[in-house]
C-alpha cells in the first residue's frame, strides 16, 4: 500500500540516510518541529556506523529544543568493551544543540536463558479498526503513517484512563520495521496522558528511550500494535510514560519510555 509521496518520506530517509546534514522539510514535521522519533532514529543511524557488528540494545534522546530548520548530526564512540559499546550522537544547528543521544550496543549472545516478555493486549486485526485521521496541516508527518485505534480512547477526549492502544504503520511500502523504523514508530502516537485531557495542550517529549526486543528481527508485518500508558503524572505536569509494541502475531517487539511535560501556555 505505497503512498504517492514515498520517494522522500521518513521510511526512505531512514533506509538511506544522508550523512552529516538534514533539512527539516515540512512533510517531516511533527507537532511544533521536526518529528522527535524520526530525529532520534537518524541519530541512531549515525551511531550504528561505529559498531556494525553489534545490535542496538537501547537508545536515549534528550530533547533540548525543537528543530525547525536544517541541522547536522555528529557521532562518536565513547566506549567499546568485550560485550557492549556506548556511542553518542548530537543534532545541532546554528541555534545550538537540539538533541543529544546515547546508544548502548551489545552482542546478541547465545540463546541460553529463559525469555520474558509482556503479552499483547486483546485487539482486533488492523483492517477491523477505523482509521484515526490526523489533519496533515496539524501534524504533517501523519500523512506518511496510518493509525488505527483499538478501543474507544482518543487523544483529548477527556476519558477515564491515560492509555492509548493503536495499530500503526508506515504507508510508503509494506516492509516490516527494522531497528530504525522501530525507533521512529515508537513515537507515532499522541501522548497517552492526552486521553484524559479535554482541551488541547502541548505535552512535548523531554527524553525518549527506545529498547528494541529480540522479536523485532523476526517481524513480518508493516503493522505494529502500540500500547502507550502513563505510569505516573505529577501535579506539576511531569509525565512518565511507557510504550510497548507487538507484531500482529503477538510477538513482543520492544519498549519505549518517555519523559514528557505538560505545557498549558
Amino acid at each position: 500500500m505505497p503512498s504517492t509521496h514515498d520517494t522522500n518520506g521518513p521510511g526512505a530517509l531512514l533506509g538511506n540516510p544522508a550523512s552529516g546534514g538534514f533539512e527539516a522539510e515540512n512533510h517531516l514535521q511533527g507537532f511544533g518541529g521536526f518529528h522527535g522519533g524520526l530525529a532520534l532514529a537518524l541519530l541512531t543511524s549515525a551511531t550504528q556506523s561505529h559498531v556494525p557488528d553489534l545490535e542496538l540494545q537501547s537508545v536515549t534522546g534528550r530533547f533540548d529544543r525543537s528543530i525547525e530548520s536544517g541541522f547536522t548530526v555528529a557521532s562518536s564512540l565513547v566506549r567499546a568493551g568485550r560485550t557492549s559499546a556506548v556511542v553518542t550522537a548530537r543534532a545541532e544547528s546554528d541555534e545550538g544543540l537540539h538533541i543529544e543521544a546515547s546508544a548502548v550496543y551489545g552482542r546478541p549472545g547465545e540463546p541460553s536463558w529463559q525469555p520474558v516478555a509482556p503479552a499483547a493486549p486483546t485487539a482486533p486485526p488492523p483492517d477491523e479498526c477505523e482509521v484515526f485521521a490526523i489533519p496533515p496541516e496539524f501534524v504533517p508527518i501523519s500523512a506518511s503513517m496510518q493509525i488505527r485505534p483499538v478501543g474507544s480512547a482518543r487523544p483529548y477526549a477527556g476519558g477515564p484512563d491515560p492509555e492509548l492502544i493503536a495499530w500503526v504503520r508506515l504507508l510508503e511500502d509494506d516492509n516490516a520495521p527494522d531497528v530504525l523504523r522501530f525507533v521512529f514508530l515508537m513515537d507515532a502516537l499522541a501522548p497517552s496522558y492526552a486521553a484524559v485531557l479535554s482541551q488541547l495542550v502541548l505535552v512535548p517529549t523531554v527524553e525518549l528511550t527506545v529498547r528494541p526486543g529480540a522479536g523485532l528481527a523476526k517481524a513480518s508485518s508493516p503493522w505494529i500494535l502500540l500500547r502507550a500508558r502513563t505510569l505516573a503524572a505529577s501535579a506539576g505536569g511531569w509525565i512518565n510514560e511507557q510504550i510497548d509494541a507487538w507484531d500482529p502475531d503477538g510477538t513482543y517487539l520492544g519498549a519505549a519510555h518517555q519523559l514528557r511535560v505538560v505545557r498549558a501556555g
